[in-house]
């Protein structure tokens, strides 16, 4: 069976294998984010027993939260480089979904056995979760595109639909680990006061079984749904496929549309810096500054992560419905990478209002990051999707994978970035809660203004980036 044969085997109008690439992508994303919505609050929670924390300042926290995160999406480069050249993506995301596995259960190993290696035990996590990522993440969403022929319009849709499932995994880590560190946590007493100490370990438990899940879908059910796809590495097929043509260089469109990837690269480390405080800084700024009581429960901060997934799942499909009833009046792509910045700069004007409230004697309403959340939310409709399908459409086939590595390249600076920014904040210990609130108000404000100004360039630039696509718009 050839390499698009199961493009024809429908589903809902859509291949069946995208809805097992879907499932894969769900349960690997809630790996991810199960650790991810933990990391921060695990690092600065001071109570340093069995399941509790390391006690690191905040500053530390966010600025090794920006470094995790900037290694996440830096190995994708690499990692796109050998299946393109090496294993082929099949064979990639299994490696990567193993290694990941063991970072998460890593992480998970209680403290009370690991007799002081417990910063050894947690860095070792971080680092086979960062080689594992950078072998999975380019490539399941290289393998979303080669289920659809060239000029195929359902492309767009399809990284849309592929994106709920993200979105999906997203929601179910937030709502998870939130109930289950609260809930599988304890009491003791320390200095003469009673706490409650948070089981961070069950969270990263319950991320490590996601994995292995994610694993078990692709090893049951590729072959069957998949067919050939993503078993010979890219390259390889095209030299088979254009022998006469393997060592030409880049044509003078091709090299138009990667300028185009890469201007919009640039844009996207704008973006994903300002986004990506919603892991680091806005966690802290949830679980220090805001009034999270309803009635007299008080909310877990880990459950705000799961917001933005919420959003992606009410939102999405009507984002999708939206560009398809425009038709030929559909926007651009930098258009809506444009409209995602300028939505991006109404979310940190609501942050702003969160920090404008907070006194000594009124906490910042929650309803601020709600709002924050849901803005932050509509700017990625218009910008992570459409980013990736752009990416598949405008890059050669024997670069395929590596320009996706590429993309999260461009990601990988923006996390580092949003680290670095996130960390201004200043140190819980070294600082009043008024002055750390004073420095989000600038942090919040200057990515309010940063967002809105590219937005207006990036959307003065669109005519000519549209023209340097040559037609493949």
């Amino acid at each position: 069976m050839n390499q698009n044969s199961f493009a024809k085997t429908d589903l809902w109008g859509h291949p069946k294998g995208l809805f097992l690439l879907f499932g894969t992508e769900m349960w690997e994303r809630f790996s991810y984010y199960a650790m991810r919505a933990l990391l921060v609050l695990y690092l600065v929670d001071r109570v340093q027993t069995q399941g509790g924390g390391m006690g690191w300042d905040h500053a530390s926290a966010l600025e090794l939260y920006g470094t995790f995160t900037m290694l996440v999406y830096v190995t994708p480069l690499l990692g796109g480089w050998l299946a393109d050249h090496v294993t082929g993506q099949r064979l990639a995301i299994i490696i990567g979904s193993i290694l990941m596995a063991i970072g998460q259960f890593s992480l998970a190993l209680p403290h009370h056995w690991l007799a002081g290696y417990e910063l050894s035990a947690f860095y070792i996590g971080l680092g086979f979760l960062v080689a594992g990522n950078g072998l999975f993440k380019p490539n399941i969403s290289t393998m979303v595109g080669d289920l659809y022929q060239p000029g195929d319009n359902r492309r767009d849709g399809a990284f849309t639909v592929f994106y709920l499932g993200v979105n999906l995994g997203m929601f179910l880590a937030g709502i998870s680990v939130g109930l289950l560190i609260d809930q599988l946590g304890y009491t003791l007493e320390l200095d003469g006061e009673i706490i409650h100490v948070r089981n961070y370990q069950a969270g990263f438990l319950v991320a490590g079984i996601g994995m292995l899940i994610a694993l078990t879908l692709q090893l049951a059910l590729a072959r069957r749904f998949l067919g050939d796809i993503g078993i010979e590495p890219a390259a390889k097929r095209e030299k088979r496929l254009q022998q006469s043509e393997r060592t030409a260089p880049l044509t003078k469109q091709e090299v138009d549309r990667l300028k185009v990837i890469l201007i919009m690269g640039f844009f996207t480390i704008i973006f994903w810096a300002g986004f990506e405080q919603a892991g680091g800084l806005m966690n802290i700024y949830a679980d220090r500054f805001v009034d999270r009581t309803i009635g007299n429960l008080e909310l877990n901060p880990a459950y705000f992560q799961s917001l933005n997934p919420l959003f992606i799942m009410i939102f999405a499909p009507i984002f999708a419905m939206l560009w398809h009833k425009l038709g030929k009046h559909d926007p651009n792509s930098p258009t809506k990478f444009a409209l995602g910045l300028f939505l991006l700069s109404i979310g940190f004007l609501m942050m702003v209002g969160a920090t404008l409230q907070y006194s000594n004697s009124e906490q910042s309403s929650m309803w601020w990051l709600v709002l924050a959340y849901l803005f932050f939310t509509l700017g990625e409709l218009c910008l992570s999707p459409i980013g990736l399908a752009l990416v598949t459409r405008l890059s050669p086939l024997r670069m395929a994978s590596l320009m996706m590595g590429a993309w999260y390249f461009f990601m990988a600076g923006a996390n580092k970035l949003a680290g670095l920014i996130g960390a201004m904040i200043g140190s819980g210990d070294a600082q009043t809660e008024e002055q750390m609130v004073a420095n989000a108000f600038s942090i919040f404000s200057g990515f309010a203004i940063a967002a809105f100004a590219t937005a207006i360039i990036l959307y003065l630039l669109a005519d000519k980036l549209v023209f340097w696509m040559h037609k493949k718009e």
